[in-house]
């Protein structure tokens, strides 16, 4: 098998907060679908994309815990989609959820894998982890 790209398909509660969730984040809406809209996706740059898909194809639900590592963590919690986003500065996306009110469920913080590691929540449940590598200690 040889796979030229994956589309994770986010099942959401409400898509068009969805919508404006990840545009408070910098990405653009992308296709909508349906009347009302029930399906449709969010997109970074010209090759990242992500279906959003109202109440349908997929699990959600938010845990009870705060955090998503650490001793006061959970990662098991909640019942989305977890996914791992690659940027170029963790530390400038944790300024924009700041002023976005985006949830942050862990800090950016050095992990011992030698990456720079944040997580954030989406409001049904889905963690993002947030990262960039960097250079062995």
């Amino acid at each position: 098998m040889h796979v030229k790209a994956i589309t994770p398909i986010l099942n959401v509660s409400d898509i068009q907060a969805s919508f404006i969730w990840f545009e408070n984040l910098g990405w653009k809406r992308g296709f909508q679908w349906g009347d009302p809209t029930d399906f449709g996706s969010v997109y970074s740059g010209q090759e990242v994309e992500i279906f959003l898909c109202e109440g349908s194809q997929g699990g959600r639900g938010r845990g009870a815990q705060r955090q998503t590592f650490g001793e006061a963590g959970s990662e098991t919690a909640d019942k989305g989609v977890w996914l791992s986003m690659w940027v170029d500065d963790v530390d400038a996306i944790n300024e924009i959820c700041g002023k976005n009110g985006i949830e942050v469920t862990f800090p950016p913080t050095d992990m011992p894998w030698n990456v720079r590691e944040m997580h954030i929540r989406h409001p049904d449940g889905h963690v993002f982890r947030v990262s960039k590598g960097i250079e062995a200690k």
